[in-house]
């Protein structure tokens, strides 16, 4: 049954984003889809050991065949030389220009079965079927699509949009706490962009709160993705406004890169990368003592991290391999409000090592 839609409408798209309880009618929005050949569905065999016997029941109703390829579970394999295997089976299968992808699990799914869509045979059109909370609410909108190369992540990718977003809620009931961490993380940053109604709710929620089927997630992902395709709606390709999904990435990406990926949830690093971004804005940008406390109270509660506990000298090192790199200094999302964002805020590295101390500290 669906729950909710949002259309997500910018320069040259156009697509709808969907809540469901399950996978029914996510045959009928394929064979709505006019010429396509075959469907492939990529996925993990993490996710396929959970769910392939609904999806396949689901996808038994389609007009053209269907075949699965899985892929190895973690970031450390979203990485460009995974994507040779993919391609060949795509070729030893026949798969032409008419083809659908379905990406089905969390963001590394997403991402990685997003680059093949958009790369094999000058792209072929996918579809996001997200499993996980941070997909939901963050990696399945808004068409960024990426592989991860051995100095960095997400270096190399795409802006490719999906035919449209089917999230089955109830995969949610499943998730590791980890994942939890990784959705929340998500939720508090766009909550902080974009502060008011949705601010004022989720800062009363605790994260025992969120279960698969309370109100309040609910609530929270229709919020997520109404903040996020907002934003997308206006600047698909990051040439400005976009930008402002980055809050807390910049700390975030270089946590997961210095630990290889193995230490922290996506969500995890993010969540310590919001806080340097906070501690940032406090410092240069004029946010409010009484905001910083109110958005460390609000991760406390959601049970995310806070502290650093990586060297910030090597967190700095990690850093240089940044997209938002720029001569002696780094480029920073900030807050100067809840809701009032300030993106590519140029930070010279000596006040970046300064602020990693501190978050070192007690906060």
């Amino acid at each position: 049954m669906k729950l909710s839609e949002r259309e997500i409408i910018g320069q040259g798209f156009r697509y709808p984003i969907e809540l469901h309880e399950d996978f029914q009618g996510l045959s009928e929005k394929l064979n709505s889809l006019p010429k396509v050949s075959k469907v492939y569905v990529l996925t993990s065999r993490e996710i396929a050991g959970i769910y392939e016997k609904y999806i396949t029941k689901e996808l038994s109703s389609l007009n053209v065949p269907f075949s699965f390829i899985y892929l190895k579970p973690g970031e450390k394999n979203k990485h460009i030389d995974r994507v040779k295997k993919v391609y060949n089976q795509l070729i030893e299968t026949d798969a032409d220009r008419k083809a659908v992808v379905i990406a089905f699990g969390g963001g590394v799914v997403g991402d990685f079965a997003g680059f093949i869509a958009a790369t094999y045979q000058r792209g072929v059109r996918f579809v996001q079927v997200p499993t996980t909370l941070l997909a939901c609410v963050d990696s399945s909108v808004g068409g960024k699509v990426a592989v991860n190369v051995d100095s960095g992540k997400n270096m190399v990718g795409a802006f490719y949009q999906p035919e449209f977003v089917f999230a089955p809620l109830f995969t949610l009931s499943t998730l590791p706490e980890k994942e939890w961490s990784c959705g929340l993380a998500e939720i508090a940053k766009h909550a902080f962009l974009d502060g008011g109604d949705f601010l004022d709710k989720i800062s009363k929620s605790k994260r025992s709160d969120f279960s698969a089927n309370s109100p309040i997630l609910r609530y929270a992902i229709e919020e997520s993705v109404r903040v996020k395709s907002g934003i997308v709606s206006q600047d698909e390709k990051e040439t400005g406004l976009r930008a402002v999904l980055n809050l807390g990435h910049t700390t975030g990406h270089a946590i997961e890169s210095l630990t290889q990926y193995k230490k922290y949830s996506h969500g995890e690093a993010v969540a310590v990368g919001l806080v340097t971004a906070l501690l940032l804005s406090r410092e240069l940008v004029g946010f409010s003592e009484s905001n910083f406390q109110r958005a460390i109270t609000l991760m406390k509660q959601l049970e995310l991290p806070t502290r650093l506990e990586e060297k910030p000298d090597e967190i700095l090192k990690h850093m240089e391999h940044d997209k938002k790199k720029e001569g002696t200094s780094l480029k920073f999302v900030l807050l100067e409000d809840f809701g009032k964002p300030k993106f590519g805020v140029s930070v010279e590295r000596k006040n970046i090592f300064e602020i990693l101390k501190r978050q070192k500290g007690k906060l």
